[in-house]
């Protein structure tokens, strides 16, 4: 359908809904879900800043809805990838038999403090603990194993991939050990924090990191070349989770080197390589569903869009490939993307929107939430949106990125919030203006 107008395509297209009336989510999530492509595998949920409660309890919501009507399985999100699997077996019923043990070690970027992740994965537990489910919901983490202020040594995940070799042949095992041992040093060294802002304190093209990134090739190579043997002796789907961790390896080891280089597009790199591993653990995780369900992956906005994505920090401004591109590239119509947009927070420093910005105009509508089809930019008007003015801001929280014209080809749909508190159990303003998104 063509709109001659902004405003006519917002009053004809939107789904109001709250998060309070289970019957206006449930019709609402479910007219969503209907429009989509039926090839759709993995939906990507963008969130529009780090800290909005009121999304994180809209996550929440939708993920139940997705389970209990739509056939999903698992969600991931934007936390380390090899960390999950300590809050994946806390789901299962296994391993610790509290969140307190895993809320540290099973999430980065702190992620395992915010009570809303508490309460999904608590949610999951009881829902797996139930015999009548007969399919066990998965948590997973896709993010690399990064973040701006500190990146991990690469011995956890490559020692993951040993270890897996050593249960089938353990004289392969110790020829591979004792060489990327010899080699990975103190793991201090790799996670140095002056690394980021320093390529001097990086060691990812010492002679000893470059010779690991050799010994790290020959691993994976020997992986894909004993492929028949290795499935045979333990199964399918233990071999392709090794594979991914010996993958993450190699692409950490990339990411270490390029911290290690002191080139003016640095920064953008480094968020390129970032996206493209989560992109791969995206990719391997909707693999691993396939025949048991469909997943929903959970990130900021700006990882999970389809455009390119661009930030300024400090006078410069950085592009890169976000995952939502390259999951474009991988899935076609099979990936899908709701975004997610907010009026007010006072919390988080965000004002009333000005005047004819698109916040503005999509909040002046019956809500308190709202869902509305981009249909990636088709049948709306071109002049209109390019002339759109963009929102000012946050003044308390960095990770807050408003709508452009760009939103309307970045998503399929996007949902609206009137307005979204601070994350319960987030870490206080000034601490998460020196995260990454």
């Amino acid at each position: 359908m063509t709109y001659a107008t902004l405003d006519e395509w917002i009053r004809h297209e939107a789904i109001p809904f709250s998060l309070d009336s289970s019957e206006t989510f449930n019709a609402a999530i479910d007219k969503v879900i209907a429009s989509l492509d039926n090839s759709v595998e993995l939906l990507g949920f963008g969130e529009a800043l780090h800290g909005g409660e009121d999304i994180l309890m809209l996550r929440n919501r939708l993920f139940q809805r997705l389970v209990e009507k739509h056939g999903y399985s698992a969600i991931a999100i934007e936390s380390s990838f090899p960390r999950a699997h300590i809050v994946n077996e806390y789901v299962a019923g296994r391993g610790s038999a509290s969140y307190e043990a895993i809320q540290d070690t099973g999430f980065s970027h702190g992620f395992g403090q915010l009570d809303a992740n508490r309460e999904l994965v608590d949610w999951m537990r009881r829902y797996n603990a139930d015999p009548s489910h007969r399919v066990k919901l998965q948590f997973y983490g896709f993010d690399s194993p990064t973040e701006m202020m500190g990146t991990d040594s690469p011995r956890q995940i490559l020692h993951f991939v040993l270890d897996y070799l050593a249960s089938i042949d353990s004289a392969s095992d110790q020829e591979h050990r004792q060489r990327i041992d010899a080699l990975l040093g103190q793991d201090f060294d790799w996670e140095n924090p002056a690394a980021m802002f320093d390529p001097t304190k990086a060691i990812g093209l010492s002679p000893a990191a470059t010779s690991l990134r050799i010994g790290t090739e020959e691993l994976v190579s020997e992986l894909h070349e004993r492929r028949p043997e290795l499935v045979a002796k333990s199964n399918q789907s233990r071999y392709l989770e090794a594979l991914a961790y010996a993958a993450e390896a190699r692409q950490l080891l990339n990411y270490h080197a390029e911290l290690a280089r002191n080139a003016s597009n640095r920064v953008a790199k480094l968020l390129g390589i970032r996206d493209a591993m989560a992109a791969d653990n995206l990719a391997y995780i909707a693999a691993q569903e396939r025949g048991r369900g469909k997943t929903l992956a959970f990130a900021h906005n700006s990882h999970m869009h389809l455009e390119k994505s661009q930030w300024q920090w400090g006078p410069d401004v950085h592009t890169w490939w976000p995952v939502g591109a390259h999951l474009n590239a991988i899935f076609g119509s099979r990936y899908a993307i709701i975004g997610s947009a907010v009026g007010v927070s006072e919390a988080n420093g965000i004002g009333q929107p000005e005047s004819g910005t698109l916040e503005s105009r999509l909040t002046a509508i019956p809500g308190p939430v709202r869902f509305i089809p981009t249909y990636k930019g088709q049948g709306l008007p071109t002049l209109e949106i390019a002339a759109l003015p963009t929102r000012s801001g946050s003044k308390r929280n960095q990770s807050y990125f408003a709508l452009t014209p760009q939103s309307f080809t970045d998503f399929d749909w996007l949902v609206v919030l009137d307005s979204t508190q601070y994350s319960r159990g987030g870490p206080s303003l000034q601490q998460q203006d020196a995260s990454t998104k």
